[in-house]
């Protein structure tokens, strides 16, 4: 994946949440419409003059059409980053069927997200620009100047970011948030980590997954297994198994080759670790029957990791915060300016802390004087983390932003500590997510793609 793509990923779980307009249960699936209004003659695509060549409809996906010229361009990006990462690239045609299919599925989703009110407004995305640029090392300018280097204008760019920020913001409310954990399900899982051998292992795997549609039928099914059979009998016979992921997967991950990187093995779902647990660096597994479709794994890599989790020592803060957040009528330099004006009070000691964020502060935690409680490495976004742990005793900060606004911050007391009990559930509780998400994503990008209204006006790329 290019680094700064990886970025995005990364950045996209410590955005704030976005508006929802409506709940999920009572969004509609948008009408097929352009099946009618959009004639594959003498459409004219928006921003394209009558008199410029006819940019022929390539598919509709419910009451929008996918170009020929989009799928192109498309195509073209994708195939210069495989060329960049040295991958094989699979059979054109096949490329860009793979690359349509990618299209829709994200369109499907960002239809949805556009009914249930999911928005990233310039400012968030100005602010997910600049920290995206801060990982790399880079100021915005030099980032822009090497995506425009690359062949991509800035302008584009901006518009990718805030769609993978959107579509990330919908799977979280449609999928992250109705997945649950039980305590009986941490305890087992607690219990067969002990019982588990001493050193654990994160695993860096690939996969080729051959997708089942909603409702399919035994025909279908038995279509889909025999074309993940083909593909298992290439990869027995030398094919590459990245070229492979890229002509056949249905994965998400296939344009990169099916890399899916590192993963703990204990947040992977059993019937995967079981598979994977079995081989050894550069072999691949039979075909593994889940919910979502056919799967082929490879492990790339394997590597331990101590699990030293009962005995590791990690340094607590005990802190509070005032946040103001930026909104329509709180710009980001109104925040800073109000807090500068809180600290000059509580440094000339003329307000208490808690009596100020009670008054001002947009955080739940207003009501408790900002008090945040005792916090672990990590546990707040690393804007915040880094300016909390460089303060003393007593000492308030000056403005920090994060991606939820300007926070006054102050310490309170620290501590080191071994890893507590509800520190050791929280970290099970989290694998498990982990390991539910796995599937629970593939099939909520499944239901969405085979609820989506898609008529192909290419015949070719079906």
């Amino acid at each position: 994946m290019h680094p700064i793509k990886l970025a995005v990923a990364l950045l996209c779980a410590s955005l704030a949440v976005p508006v929802l307009a409506q709940d999920a249960k009572t969004a509609k699936p948008a009408a097929p419409a352009a099946a009618k209004a959009a004639p594959s003659k003498g459409f004219t695509p928006p921003g394209q003059s009558a008199n410029a060549p006819i940019d022929a409809i390539a598919v509709i996906v419910n009451d929008e059409v996918i170009t020929q010229r989009e799928l192109n361009e498309r195509v073209a990006n994708i195939v210069a980053r495989m060329q960049q990462q040295k991958l094989a690239l699979p059979d054109s045609a096949e490329l860009r069927k793979q690359v349509l299919e990618r299209i829709i599925v994200e369109r499907a989703q960002l239809q949805l997200a556009k009914e249930m009110g999911v928005r990233v407004d310039d400012n968030m995305l100005d602010r997910a620009i600049a920290r995206i640029a801060e990982q790399q090392k880079m100021t915005v300018q030099q980032l822009r100047n090497q995506m425009e280097k690359e062949g991509t204008t800035f302008s584009s760019f901006r518009e990718e970011i805030r769609e993978e920020i959107i579509m990330q913001r919908l799977r979280e409310y449609e999928v992250d948030n109705k997945i649950t954990i039980g305590e009986a399900e941490v305890d087992n899982f607690i219990a067969a980590e002990k019982a588990a051998a001493s050193e654990q292992f994160e695993l860096n795997i690939s996969q080729i997954m051959v997708r089942i549609p909603e409702n399919a039928s035994a025909d279908v099914i038995g279509q889909r297994q025999k074309r993940a059979e083909e593909v298992l009998r290439q990869l027995r016979t030398g094919a590459d198994f990245a070229k492979m992921a890229a002509t056949y997967s249905d994965a998400s991950d296939a344009l990169e080759g099916g890399a899916v990187g590192w993963r703990p093995g204990s947040a992977l779902p059993p019937i995967f670790a079981e598979a994977l647990n079995k081989l050894k660096p550069g072999q691949n597994t039979p075909i593994i029957k889940s919910a979502a479709g056919f799967h082929i794994l490879k492990l790339v890599d394997k590597r331990s990791m101590a699990d030293a989790a009962a005995q590791e020592t990690v340094q607590q803060t005990h802190a509070r915060h005032i946040l103001l957040k930026v909104t329509p009528t709180m710009s980001a330099a109104d925040a800073k300016r109000k807090l500068l004006e809180l600290k000059e009070r509580l440094d000339n000691k003329a307000a208490k802390f808690e009596e100020l964020a009670r008054l001002f502060s947009n955080d739940s935690s207003a009501n408790k004087g900002g008090d945040m409680g005792w916090l672990y490495p990590g546990d707040t976004v690393p804007e915040f983390e880094q300016a909390m742990n460089g303060l003393k005793l007593g000492q308030v900060s000056e403005p920090v932003e994060t991606s939820f606004g300007y926070h006054l911050i102050e310490v309170l007391e620290r501590k080191s500590d071994d890893v507590s009990k509800e520190k050791q559930r929280a970290a099970a509780r989290n694998a498990l997510r982990e390991r539910k998400l796995v599937e629970a994503v593939e099939d909520w990008q499944r239901q969405v793609r085979d609820r989506a209204y898609v008529e192909f006006r290419d015949e070719s790329l079906k």
